[in-house]
């Protein structure tokens, strides 16, 4: 798993051994960022479900200013925080050791604005979607805001979220990246 473009490209990442994370793959990586950017002037990444940070890494070297991951495994995180020093980009990277279904709460106190929203919670749970419909609720995601939801092809996404419409969702083996953006 490596840095795909940007500041930081080709720099390798760590992911956590076993299954208890899923690390999106580079080839699904590098094709949510063609779609989305591919590169950023400035603005907000969340990633919630961190597993390795890969996400809001890749996002920072392509451009963004800040990153906010959410990951609840304390190993996960020390992943994560081993992926932005080896980056520096211990700076913009911060680590939310929380479970993600307190995102919406945690960054409302924040006064966090959202530029990019990645969703990756563990494919068996659809339930954990709904972590979207809350972070929509509490005013948190910008109007040109960019929300992708990566999960396991089988599970079916809703056509929107609030004001928020499913845009495209495209196959990759088993995983499905679905992309939604603001209607009008």
């Amino acid at each position: 798993m490596r840095v795909i473009s940007g500041s930081r490209k080709g720099m390798s990442l760590k992911s956590l051994p076993g299954t208890s994370t899923r690390p999106t793959s580079d080839k699904v990586k590098e094709s949510i960022f063609n779609k989305i950017g591919p590169y950023f002037d400035g603005g907000t990444v969340v990633e919630l479900f961190g597993g390795s940070g890969s996400i809001g890494i890749e996002a920072l070297s392509r451009g963004m200013e800040q990153a906010i991951v959410f990951e609840k495994n304390p190993k996960a995180c020390a992943i994560i925080k081993i992926n932005a020093e080896k980056c520096r980009m211990e700076e913009c990277l911060w680590i939310e050791k929380k479970d993600a279904r307190q995102a919406a709460t945690i960054l409302k106190q924040k006064e966090v604005s959202i530029d990019l929203l990645f969703v990756d919670p563990p494919y068996a749970t659809v339930e954990y979607y709904d972590v979207i419909k809350d972070v929509i609720a509490q005013g948190l995601v910008a109007d040109d805001a960019t929300i992708i939801c990566e999960h396991d092809k089988h599970i079916d996404l809703p056509g929107h979220y609030d004001t928020y419409s499913q845009i495209s969702s495209t196959i990759y083996g088993s995983t499905a990246i679905t992309i939604y953006k603001k209607r009008g």
